[in-house]
């Protein structure tokens, strides 16, 4: 009601409000998030709020959007887990099964992940995404079991490649005259209520990810758990294929070597 991703972080930046954005409205604005999503970044749940609870790359994103609109980034909000890969065509077991298939991609940066594989990807709305997987104008996607449900995309899709891609996160953003103009007592007691919600959230979420995977293999669709060596073979692939992309962006190196810094993978650094 209120307008797309574009539109709400105008009315945020512009008015004394609270928006939840996910990276379609916060790119155009801090095109340098893409770090934050390259693949297999983050062994498990507790890697990846270290990362954006503590992480120097995560505070110089904060900075950023604040330079840039004046708004203040309160929280990371994770929404449903990893993403997998989905599929109709066959089980995805490792790179080499990406090629010749067709994906929907979320964004730009799926698209390179695809192209990475030998998939070729092509950005298609959330809302369009049932019937062009049905319809077969794409094979698969990828989104974490949360979506997939909601979407009832386990009814068009026949595999679910359980290889924790990105970690599935948007953000709370508030207008930040309004933030500021907030007495301290107002402004910690929002602080204390963003923490306390996020650590709620994530407990109900990561406890639900073993029971809607579960509902994905009761409805039809053969779950894929990658073994170390073809989760290896992920990274070593998209990684450095993904990092290429960013580059390509205009995104400086300072913010790619300190976000695999944070994330204990600086070795990427030399590849």
């Amino acid at each position: 009601m209120l307008g797309e991703e574009q539109e709400r972080m105008e009315q945020v930046a512009n008015t004394p409000s609270l928006n939840i954005a996910s990276f379609a409205g916060l790119s155009p604005i801090v095109p340098e998030i893409y770090v934050s999503a390259t693949p297999f970044l983050f062994d498990d749940y507790n890697a990846a709020h270290e990362f954006f609870d503590e992480g120097d790359y995560w505070n110089k994103v904060e900075e950023a959007l604040k330079e840039r609109t004046g708004a203040e980034l309160l929280g990371v909000i994770e929404e449903g887990g990893f993403l997998g890969f989905t599929n109709s065509k066959r089980p995805i077991k490792g790179p080499d099964d990406f090629e010749g298939l067709r994906f929907r991609a979320m964004d730009p940066s799926q698209v390179a992940l695809y192209e990475a594989f030998g998939a070729s990807g092509t950005p298609i709305p959330w809302t369009d995404t049932y019937m062009a997987l049905k319809t077969n104008v794409a094979d698969g996607q990828m989104n974490p079991p949360m979506y997939i449900i909601m979407g009832s995309l386990y009814e068009v899709q026949k595999y679910f490649t359980r290889a924790n891609v990105q970690y599935s996160d948007q953000f709370l953003i508030a207008n930040g005259s309004w933030y500021e103009g907030l007495s301290e007592e107002n402004r910690n007691a929002i602080d204390s209520a963003v923490e306390k919600a996020n650590e709620l959230n994530r407990e109900d979420v990561e406890k639900r990810v073993d029971e809607r995977i579960q509902f994905l293999a009761d409805n039809g669709m053969t779950v894929i758990e990658p073994s170390d060596e073809e989760m290896a073979a992920f990274r070593e692939q998209g990684q450095p294929a993904y990092i290429d992309w960013l580059e390509e962006q205009g995104i400086g190196d300072e913010w790619i070597k300190m976000a695999l810094e944070d994330a204990g993978q600086s070795d990427l650094l030399s590849d």
